[in-house]
C-alpha cells in the first residue's frame, strides 16, 4: 500500500482534488470531516472541549465561532486543543488503514499535514496549489470569511511556496476541472503502477 498525503492551504481546491481521488476509488481519510464528527452533535470530543473551553460547545456540537475566537490567536490554547483531538482523530485514521488494509493506494486528506508532521507518516505527498489571486478570491467568497479571518488562517499554515518545494506532487487546481481532474488521474496511474515515492 501506498499511504498517499494530500494537502495545501485555504482555497486551493484540496476537497475539490479529494474528491476526484475518491470518484477514482481511492480510499480517502478526510481528516477535517473526522474533526467535524468528534466534534459534531454527540461528538466523542465535546466533553473534552467543553472543559478546556468552558461554553464553546451545546446540543449542536462545538459553537464554531466560540471556539475560534479562543483559541485562533492564542498558541497555548491552540496546543490545548489540538491535544484534544489530535489523538482521536489518529485513532479514526488506525481505523480506516485497517478497513482498506488490501488497498494499493489511500489518500490522506490533511489540511496542517507538514505544519503537524504528519508527512513523517505517509510514503508520498501531493500539494494542492493555485495562483495567490485564485486563492484570494476562494476563500473571500465563504460566508462569514473576512480578510482579517483569511490572514489568521493563512498565519497558522506553511506558506504555499514552502509546501510545494517539499511535495512529492504538486496538482495545479488555477486551471480547468478537467485539468485538475487529468492530473489527479495521472498520479493515481503513476503510483499505482509504478509504487513511485
Amino acid at each position: 500500500m501506498i499511504q498517499l498525503g494530500l494537502t495545501g492551504s485555504i482555497g486551493m481546491g484540496k476537497s475539490t482534488v479529494a474528491a476526484m481521488f475518491a470518484d477514482a476509488g481511492v480510499p480517502v481519510f478526510d481528516a477535517d470531516a473526522a474533526v467535524h464528527g468528534l466534534q459534531g452533535p454527540g461528538g466523542a470530543a465535546l466533553a473534552a472541549i467543553e472543559t478546556a473551553f468552558p461554553g464553546t460547545t451545546g446540543p449542536d456540537g462545538v459553537d464554531r465561532e466560540a471556539l475560534g475566537a479562543r483559541v485562533l490567536n492564542d498558541d497555548a490554547a491552540m496546543k490545548q486543543l489540538e491535544g484534544i483531538m489530535h489523538p482521536m482523530v489518529a485513532q479514526m485514521r488506525a481505523a480506516f488503514l485497517a478497513e482498506h488494509a488490501d488497498a494499493p493506494l489511500v489518500v490522506f486528506d490533511i489540511p496542517l499535514l507538514f505544519e503537524t508532521g504528519g508527512d513523517k507518516g505517509v510514503d508520498s505527498i501531493a500539494v494542492v496549489s493555485a495562483p495567490p489571486d485564485v486563492q484570494a478570491r476562494r476563500v473571500l467568497a465563504r460566508p462569514g470569511m473576512t480578510l482579517d479571518k483569511f490572514d489568521a488562517v493563512l498565519a497558522r499554515q506553511m506558506p504555499d511556496v514552502e509546501k510545494r518545494a517539499r511535495a512529492n506532487h504538486i496538482i495545479d487546481t488555477g486551471g480547468s476541472l478537467d485539468a485538475t481532474r487529468a492530473e489527479v488521474e495521472s498520479l493515481i496511474a503513476c503510483l499505482r503502477e509504478n509504487r513511485v515515492r
